[in-house]
């Protein structure tokens, strides 16, 4: 039988990170990859020369580790790009972060107003508690502009009603963020919000290139990374892994591992393990949920239609959420600097209506929408192509905690078998905090101590480490 000293299943950000990690100590590990590409999520596409970043990249970090990381891997081959965002709603563009003037130039004096007299509201009556995002957003924005700005975007994203959401997304996604910071902001420039960075490094040929870099190094130092290579089983003997099966071309293998790190859904791992966990574990895996979306990306016969990134989708009458530029990204994206290629944006749940839809049909729904948007016309397409991604964000609905929680305390019980990652932790974090927690992982293996389950995602993805406490500490990568 097959043996590794480390098996790590996924070759996202997370797992290669891992992968990255314990080579440079002299362990070799095999890195499984379900599909056909290195980089989970934070892969690059292409389809007739032009690349597609699925979901918007940005590399920028507070956690010094891992900026030392991206530019040890990549180094010179970043670009530096100018964030620009803006908001759509009601036909009109509004910046972000918001501009006071901008704002009541677009919702005018009395809607302003109305605006003010619902934030003051909620600065002198809050709500006691804050168990939905609505209220986590509503508390520190007002009612009203809740409703202008977060509402619908929002409930496009997770197909389920504000206040269905836990207040843990917004807790994470954007703590530190006020009506007035934004608006001191606007009037003074003084932008000392965490999330709202001026410029961000990015990948000359897309996000899938750091990590194809990745995969060069691991198997430059000895370790492998497998394509289109499934992880079926893990056969658990007592609290450890023994072995996983693993099919491959229609083929199937088993591995035995010292150690396994897996970045896999961590509801499709539970349920692959042999012999299965108790039943309350099982129906806790299967009661968490995900968001899919799907990127129909249009080519169009146009050489520039907007600066922005990407353009949030407010507005309620389309169903695209959001709108990438991908040259705006970075001009090597698309190979005719005559052309400029959008992707569109649609969340959704698998098996739905709208993930139902025929290629086609998503096309011609793109670009209808693009018109209705105003940002060019239906004729102005030639071309385009449709990109789905299953499980691309956990949801934090109401039970999401208390089902984690069984899971988490039955993983716990397995010496030898550690979940990184966005899926492998059903947490909404960002390609840094999967690297932390990777990070983290192989340094257990190493025979450090960490608890990953006790990283506090917000402050670990923000936290602000130095250079000094990094190198002579490494403990200070979690966060007190």
């Amino acid at each position: 039988m097959e043996r590794h000293s480390a098996v790590i299943i996924g070759a996202g950000p997370a797992g290669l990170t891992a992968a990255y990690e314990l080579v440079k100590q002299g362990i070799q590990p095999i890195v499984l990859e379900q599909g056909d590409k290195v980089g989970g999520i934070a892969r690059t596409e292409t389809y007739k020369g032009y690349r597609f970043d699925i979901g918007g990249h940005r590399f920028y970090t507070k956690v010094e580790a891992v900026q030392q990381l991206w530019q040890e891997v990549l180094g010179e081959e970043f670009l530096k790009v100018p964030r620009l965002s803006r908001i759509y709603y009601q036909g009109r563009f509004f910046n972000y972060p918001l501009d006071a003037f901008n704002t009541l130039s677009n919702l005018g004096i009395v809607e302003s107003g109305r605006i003010l007299l619902s934030y003051f509201k909620a600065q002198l009556l809050p709500l006691p508690t804050e168990e939905t995002l609505q209220d986590w957003v509503t508390n520190r924005f007002g009612k009203r502009l809740f409703q202008t700005f977060f509402k619908t975007y929002t409930e496009k994203v997770w197909g389920i009603p504000c206040d269905k959401i836990q207040a843990d997304w917004a807790a994470q996604r954007i703590k530190g963020l006020s009506l007035t910071t934004a608006i001191l902001n606007a009037l003074f420039g003084s932008n000392n919000t965490k999330t709202l960075i001026k410029e961000f490094d990015y990948p000359a040929l897309g996000p899938g290139m750091m990590w194809e870099r990745f995969t060069e190094a691991v198997e430059s130092r000895g370790g492998s990374v497998e394509l289109e290579s499934s992880v079926i089983r893990f056969e658990r003997q007592g609290d450890r892994i023994k072995s996983i099966t693993v099919r491959q071309n229609g083929e199937t293998r088993q591995i035995e591992g010292d150690h396994f790190i897996s970045s896999m859904p961590v509801t499709a791992l539970i349920n692959r393990l042999d012999p299965p966990p108790p039943a309350e574990v099982v129906q806790a895996a299967n009661s968490l949920s995900y968001r899919a979306f799907m990127i129909v990306s249009l080519i169009v016969n146009k050489a520039d239609l907007f600066p922005d990134n990407w353009i949030y989708i407010h507005s309620p009458e389309v169903k695209v959420g959001r709108i990438q530029n991908f040259k705006n990204w970075s001009p090597a994206m698309v190979p005719d600097p005559n052309k400029t290629c959008l992707g569109m944006e649609y969340f959704c749940s698998e098996g739905d209506e709208l993930w139902k839809l025929s290629d086609v049909e998503l096309l011609d729904l793109a670009a209808r929408e693009m018109a209705k948007l105003g940002l060019a016309e239906v004729s102005d397409v030639e071309d385009g192509v449709v990109l789905r991604q299953p499980k691309a964000y956990p949801v934090y609905d109401r039970d999401y905690r208390q089902h984690l929680q069984v899971i988490q305390d039955y993983l716990v019980t397995i010496e030898n078998l550690q979940t990184v990652g966005r899926n492998g932790m059903h947490r909404y974090n960002n390609q840094d905090h999967s690297m932390l927690t990777a990070m983290l992982a192989a340094r257990n293996i190493l025979g450090e101590k960490h608890d990953l389950w006790n990283v506090n995602t917000e402050r670990s993805y923000y936290e602000e480490f130095t250079k000094e406490r990094a190198a002579k500490n490494d403990s200070s990568l979690i966060p007190n």
